[in-house]
């Protein structure tokens, strides 16, 4: 087992540093990706929200005739919205692997280095 030196903690320190800006980095696509997908999910909650019957003296064909228009225009608004959630949802999945992928990076960087420290620091002192 070869001895560890500083230089070796200072590479390892200044790679950790380079690993905890790479997970901060994913770590804001990763909120900015669940921001939109809740985003969108509170749109479409909204639009799945039962309306409130209109009132006045409507005749009850132009009642149906509007009901009818509005269940055609909510269902496509559903159906782009859902294909949306599903873009997202994609890009949030893929967003959070990369995060847990650069988390794991630097957790083994800063173990990696603090292991070495500890063993540098159990050597005797040099004459």
């Amino acid at each position: 087992m070869t001895k560890p030196t500083t230089g070796q903690i200072g590479r390892l320190r200044a790679l950790g540093k380079l690993t905890e800006l790479a997970l901060e980095a994913r770590l804001v696509k990763l909120r900015r990706a669940a921001e939109l997908r809740d985003a969108t999910c509170a749109a479409l909650a909204v639009l799945n929200t039962p309306r409130p019957a209109p009132e006045g003296d409507l005749p009850l064909s132009a009642l149906a005739r509007s009901n009818l228009l509005y269940d055609l225009w909510a269902d496509r608004q559903r159906r782009e919205m859902n294909l949306k959630l599903a873009r997202e949802t994609a890009l949030w999945l893929e967003e959070r692997a990369d995060a847990s992928t650069a988390f794991g990076r630097n957790d083994v960087l800063n173990r990696l280095a603090h292991d070495l420290k500890a063993r540098l620091a159990k050597l005797p002192p040099k004459p």
